[in-house]
């Protein structure tokens, strides 16, 4: 074998830190970023003040996993259509940075992991609903309807809602309404926060056969429904105040927050209907994740102010 042969074996040859980094990018961080923004959150209100730290750990811990799982599973599935996708052509079962079998071990490793830290260090009814959350974002989503209808992200969506139930059952080890609110938040958050991604996106979607909303109805019907769902949004959130009894930090923070997120939605839709050729639906995009964090931090600190402002008198 030549020096070069060698040299070019050598550089394919994958390193600790580049496989580490491989396992790390099939768990998507920035989506499990965002689920666990509101997980936190939603045990500071279920515990009405700060929960058992360790309790957290456990429920943040095991819902990362989890989420890293189905993740994981996502990335194994679609590994066919993400070598079509420019934006998906660095995944590692693209690259061949992992073969398929380490992907789907990983996976199921993930897996079974996620409900065994949340069964036996927080309760069973939170590793049920990881398991609910795993499932549906595997097999209904991403199995079932990402490539069949164009309303796959919204049914799809509601693996993305879960973590809020996870955390409020790791606290309490029950479920009522106001987490079932916060559950269709993000339900409702969910269409409006990824049809602007797929807008972006349009040309890879096409290419890879995925009916999103862009490529089968185009992007003024996009807009439309992006104003509907972040209207229903801001509706919902606002819900939560009397059934909660949110304070006013929440209150200012939904009222405030959700009419930027509708105000934004209302600009994409008035540019997509003007045929402006740069609607800009990033805009939209990251305006809807600024929305949610500042949404799910005033959820954990509201509850806090009472004490808060007992203690100071």
């Amino acid at each position: 074998m030549t020096i070069e042969a060698n040299a070019h074996t050598a550089h394919r040859r994958p390193t600790l830190s580049r496989k580490v980094r491989a396992y790390v990018s099939l768990t998507k961080p920035r989506v499990m970023e965002l689920l666990l923004v509101t997980t936190a959150p939603t045990m500071f209100l279920a515990a009405r003040g700060v929960p058992d730290l360790w309790l957290v750990f456990w429920t943040m811990l095991g819902g990362a996993m989890s989420a890293g799982a189905a993740s994981a599973f996502n990335c194994y599935i679609d590994r066919d259509i993400d070598r079509l996708m420019k934006r998906t052509s660095t995944r590692p079962l693209v690259t061949g940075e992992l073969s398929d079998r380490e992907a789907l071990v990983f996976s199921w490793t993930l897996a079974v992991l996620s409900t065994a830290v949340l069964g036996f260090l927080v309760n069973w009814l939170s590793a049920a609903l990881s398991v609910v959350a795993i499932l549906i974002y595997v097999c209904v989503y991403t199995l079932w309807l990402k490539r069949r209808t164009p309303q796959n992200i919204v049914w799809g969506g509601s693996a993305g809602a879960m973590p809020v139930l996870i955390g409020w059952a790791g606290v309490t080890g029950s479920l009522a309404w106001a987490p079932v609110i916060l559950f269709m938040v993000i339900f409702l958050w969910t269409p409006p926060h990824y049809w602007p991604l797929s807008m972006k996106y349009r040309d890879d979607y096409d290419a890879a056969e995925v009916p999103m909303l862009a490529v089968v109805r185009g992007r003024t019907v996009v807009g439309l429904q992006v104003v509907l769902y972040a209207w229903a949004t801001l509706v919902c959130s606002l819900l939560l105040i009397p059934v909660a009894h949110m304070g006013p930090l929440y209150t200012v923070v939904a009222l405030a927050g959700g009419v930027w997120f509708v105000v934004e939605s209302h600009r994409l839709y008035s540019r997509a209907i003007r045929h402006v050729e740069q609607v800009q639906p990033m805009r939209v995009f990251h305006s809807s994740i600024t929305y949610l964090t500042l949404l799910f931090i005033a959820v954990g600190i509201d509850p806090l102010l009472p004490q808060v402002f007992t203690l100071s008198l």
